[in-house]
């Protein structure tokens, strides 16, 4: 059995990047492929690279950068008396390792032309699984493992699939037998649970609030 943890959800909170004025606070690694939780004063609103980004009332709020995001990322806050302070970032460049995986079924590296409606359903009811962003604040919690098992796969690494080029891995493969386990990797709402997705075999996906989800791939069954 596989598992594939969204890399939204996998972090180690290792250091803390904090505004000269010390009223931003970035927490957690700046680099790419990151998940950053932070905060600002209370009834502020926040902005990267010109985005909005959605912030508690008390503050709180959670950011990721991309697995090959630039160098820099600029960030606008808003305090609540119209005050705006502006930064930037700089984002901690990231290799990657190069993934073969060899021996796969030629279908589920090429889908065949008949698999094409079944899939458009299935990545639909994905991208809704990931569509809701609630006032939820289960991100804030201490991710873990969602099972125990050996590595066999990492989160950025290129994949060469049969000896084809593919795109680059999002998630942590986590090998073990049939019938190991999984837990949440942290508190949260089940937006979808399905057993037999053509690619994905049993997914779950779990809502962590503020748009964060975490993926759960390769399940031999589905019980939630």
């Amino acid at each position: 059995m596989r598992l594939l943890l969204g890399f939204f959800l996998w972090v180690a909170m290792s250091c803390t990047a904090m505004a000269s004025d010390m009223l931003v606070r970035f927490e957690g690694p700046i680099k790419q492929g990151a998940l950053v939780r932070g905060k600002v004063p209370a009834g502020s609103s926040l902005k990267l690279d010109g985005a909005e980004v959605k912030v508690s009332p008390q503050g709180n709020f959670v950011v990721g950068f991309s697995r090959d995001h630039k160098p820099n990322a600029i960030y606008v806050v808003e305090m609540p008396g119209g005050e705006k302070i502006a930064g930037s970032l700089t984002i901690e460049f990231r290799r990657y390792d190069i993934d073969h995986v060899d021996g796969l079924p030629p279908k589920t590296v090429t889908p065949p032309p008949s698999w094409a409606a079944r899939r458009k359903v299935e990545t639909g009811r994905v991208g809704k699984g990931r569509s809701l962003t609630t006032d939820d604040e289960h991100w804030r919690d201490q991710f873990i493992k969602p099972a125990k098992g050996r590595i066999s796969g990492v989160y950025g690494s290129q994949r060469i699939l049969n000896g084809k080029p593919r795109s680059p891995h999002y998630g942590l493969d986590i090998a073990n037998k049939t019938g190991t386990k999984v837990i949440a990797p942290a508190s949260g709402t089940v937006r979808l649970a399905a057993p037999d997705f053509l690619l994905e075999g049993g997914i779950i996906i779990i809502d962590h609030g503020f748009g964060i989800t975490s993926t759960l791939f390769h399940l031999n069954s589905v019980e939630v």
